[in-house]
């Protein structure tokens, strides 16, 4: 087996083992969002092939850099990917352009900190250690007569019996008069060190039994 062979191999092992640890116990334990495995962890290693065979046949480092271009543009017309899904996707994709350069065996010592270093940041950055974060929830709310400012309180307060959460202000939006619904966007404070607990309860679900269909 030649050496240009075996850092191919131990550099895709590599770039692929990076993405597992990041999509397996960094994003999914915390999200609980088994939608975008598939997609990021196919991406991973689909674009560490193509990088690392571009760079074998020297083609431009422009053609790479237009591929990671055109890739990280991607959105689905299913739905709409959310800015969290969008930015590990960023960096799904960003890693094997980097990765890449193992094939040649160079920088290995600047590669591994650079993987080691995401890596951390991720995790730290999903543990959300030392902040407190105010998160939303868009709600199609039936009780249309609540959502008038003078009767705003009221609107907080059972909004936040009705869903279980701290709701600490609400948006309307689009009024439906016909059907007597309203989009109302709910603000709530999720302490930290409960972070995982409250997305592990079922707080991130689509839809609430007495409010109606809830949206992040």
């Amino acid at each position: 087996m030649s050496t240009d062979f075996s850092d191919f191999i131990l550099g895709a092992a590599f770039n692929l083992l990076t993405a597992v640890i990041i999509v397996r116990f960094i994003y999914y334990p915390w999200t609980q969002n088994r939608s975008y495995v598939f997609t990021f962890l196919a991406f991973n290693p689909t674009i560490y092939f193509v990088m690392a065979l571009l760079t074998s046949i020297e083609l431009s480092v422009g053609v790479g850099f237009g591929l990671f271009a055109i890739f990280s543009v991607i959105r689905y017309r299913t739905e709409e990917m959310p800015i969290r899904e969008m930015t590990y996707l960023f960096i799904i994709i960003a890693l094997p352009v980097m990765n890449s350069i193992l094939g040649d065996g160079n920088e290995v010592d600047k590669i591994v900190v650079a993987n080691v270093t995401v890596i951390v940041l991720l995790w730290v950055l999903e543990h959300e250690w030392g902040f407190t974060f105010e998160h939303r929830k868009k709600v199609t709310y039936e009780k249309i007569d609540l959502i008038t400012p003078a009767r705003r309180a009221e609107l907080i307060a059972d909004l936040s019996e009705r869903t279980g959460l701290a709701v600490t202000r609400a948006e309307v939006g689009r009024i439906d008069f016909v059907r007597d619904t309203a989009e109302v966007t709910i603000y709530f404070d999720e302490p930290a060190k409960n972070g995982r607990a409250a997305r592990k309860s079922g707080l991130a679900a689509e839809y609430h039994p007495l409010v109606g269909r809830i949206e992040d």
